[in-house]
């Protein structure tokens, strides 16, 4: 909005618009442009095919200035931009996402080819970039020390943050003592260890709610419906599902991140904060932006579920937090 207002023409390039996002993207000035991108698949040959079909689109629309963001937008993206001549090419990188997030265990030989080749791709893309924009520092030096981006080219914005006229501050709920998490139902963003979490506190307080918020995902690292069904069944989590996230974030006590997933800064969490909701995540990069130990919430390691139970816990038994 802020774009055209000062004169700019916009195109907003996306594989998957459906009429509302259109209309959505149209009222705000600028032209929605569908374009071929597997958001979650790894077939390169793919790929490389959607990057000159996309290349192609930006020379058609004589693009002065490109700005890429998510993995591979801003691969291809950046790529597809360079080859159709644009001038001035910007990317945003809004954490490291499921490729460099590790959950502990030994990474498979596919895993580690892919974080192979993906590092290669990001060097050659980011190369090309004026400008590549993170959201923490810690995403920063991951780059800069691996060379994928020259130090001079980062910027760190900490965060993209929220409309603070849509998000005002409203008194937490009591009774009972709700938790909530909302993320895209990835392992990585600590779903198991919230939902296990829950299972050893609902044995001590029945009536304590915790909720979650999010659709299956199609990434490797996503929960099947059965997954999530068994943990509603069993009376430890409820699921409405993909909703709108404000009225449930209105109804909770505390908020939730338990993730170990490369984040940028969590949108949701920021979402939290400005309701004034107390927020309980982890010591990871990204997540660890937004919580002041003991201030506004607390912080605590990757995967320990005896730390997250323990800090609910502790919601639950001094409220007055």
């Amino acid at each position: 909005r802020d774009l055209v207002q000062a004169g700019v023409e916009v195109f907003a390039l996306a594989p998957d618009y459906d009429d509302r996002q259109r209309d959505i993207v149209r009222a705000l000035g600028a032209q929605p442009v569908d374009i071929s991108l597997d958001r979650t698949g790894m077939n390169p040959l793919r790929d490389g095919f959607d990057m000159l079909r996309l290349a192609a689109v930006l020379r058609r629309l004589r693009v002065d200035t490109s700005f890429a963001y998510f993995i591979k937008p801003v691969i291809y993206g950046t790529l597809a931009a360079w080859l159709a001549g644009v001038p001035r090419r910007f990317a945003l990188i809004p954490g490291l996402g499921y490729v460099f997030t590790h959950s502990g265990e030994y990474l498979p030989w596919r895993r580690r080819l892919l974080q192979a080749g993906v590092s290669r791709l990001y060097r050659t893309a980011l190369a090309r970039a004026d400008r590549v924009v993170f959201q923490n520092p810690d995403d920063v030096e991951a780059f800069v020390t691996a060379r994928w981006v020259a130090a001079n080219r980062a910027i760190c914005i900490r965060g993209t943050g929220v409309d603070l006229a849509e998000w005002s501050p409203a008194p937490p709920v009591l009774e009972p003592v709700t938790f909530v998490l909302a993320a895209r139902l990835l392992r990585e963003k600590g779903i198991a260890e919230y939902a296990e979490a829950a299972r050893r506190v609902k044995a001590r307080h029945s009536a304590a709610r915790f909720v979650l918020l999010g659709d299956l995902d199609p990434n490797p690292g996503g929960f099947s419906r059965a997954d999530v069904e068994a943990w509603v069944a069993q009376g430890v989590l409820e699921w409405p599902g993909h909703v709108d996230v404000q009225p449930w974030l209105a109804q909770a006590s505390v908020y939730v991140l338990p993730s170990y997933y490369r984040e940028g800064v969590p949108r949701s969490t920021q979402e939290a904060m400005a309701l004034g909701r107390p927020v309980i995540t982890t010591d990871a990069p990204g997540c660890r932006e937004t919580v002041i130990d003991g201030e506004n919430g607390f912080l605590v390691p990757v995967r320990d579920v005896d730390a997250l139970a323990e800090r609910m816990l502790r919601f639950i038994e001094n409220p007055a937090l």
